[in-house]
């Protein structure tokens, strides 16, 4: 008989789990991308051997728990007020590298005036998006990235465009900004997508120590729980819907 333990051995798993990462069970719901991101973020901290130099800034929303997952220094900021937050860390520590972790009703509706401004300063953070097009934590509201016709708590019918506006595309609009050096769209949903999004990471991680500017890294992502879908589901319908209106690939790069 073959005895388990002599082929589960270290040497022989596909994944090895950073030691950034803590034993804490994370609060996130099965399917949700953020639980990805968050490996991915650790990884290149941990690859990069950046940990004691690295500062995240998470403000509300599902996210707002993340300094209970990764083993580095974290700052918790208001509603949208992430990238202020990382603004004066940035300044008053230049040497550090610092990045915020935001949703879209975070970045995108709150703080939409803070991240403009932050990105247009071309203030030396990493700004990590993650899309769902949903209010995740609050119950499911419409946010402003929502596609059109797309139903949540707050458009039971789906959402219309002479109602509730188009959805917005803030990523190509940070692009157009003169502080940001590097402007991409990624996802999570495959293992290829995967590896371009810690490419992406790693990249924007890298031009902190190059002094370029604002690194902006959305990932389109899923929210099965608020989309009242299952994991499976909710990829098939990212892939069919969300990445028609938000294409995947490099904006900017500079």
């Amino acid at each position: 008989m073959i005895d388990i333990q002599d082929i589960i051995k270290p040497e022989n798993l596909v994944y090895e789990k950073s030691s950034l990462l803590t034993d804490n069970v994370m609060h996130y719901c099965p399917g949700c991308t953020h639980g990805v991101v968050h490996k991915l973020v650790a990884e290149v901290i941990e690859e990069l051997g950046i940990q004691e130099q690295t500062i995240g800034v998470s403000p509300v929303g599902c996210s707002v728990f993340a300094y209970n997952y990764i083993d580095i220094d974290w700052a918790e900021a208001a509603h949208g007020r992430a990238p202020a937050v990382a603004t004066g860390i940035s300044r008053l520590h230049p040497e550090k590298y610092v990045f915020t972790y935001q949703g879209d009703g975070d970045l995108a509706s709150i703080g939409c005036g803070e991240i403009m401004h932050a990105c247009n300063r071309g203030e030396n953070i990493v700004v990590i998006f993650i899309n769902n097009a949903i209010y995740g934590m609050t119950g499911g509201q419409m946010a402003p990235t929502t596609l059109l016709g797309q139903v949540t708590a707050t458009t039971p019918y789906g959402r219309d465009a002479k109602l509730n506006g188009f959805p917005m595309k803030i990523t190509e609009l940070i692009a157009q900004l003169d502080g940001t050096c590097y402007v991409t769209r990624q996802s999570a949903d495959t293992p290829g997508a995967v590896r371009k999004t810690k490419n992406a990471l790693k990249k924007a991680f890298q031009n902190t120590r190059l002094q370029k500017g604002t690194s902006f890294v959305e990932v389109v992502s899923t929210c099965n729980s608020g989309w009242k879908v299952t994991p499976v589901e909710a990829n098939n319908w990212m892939r069919e819907n969300m990445f028609k209106k938000y294409p995947l690939g490099d904006i900017k790069d500079i």
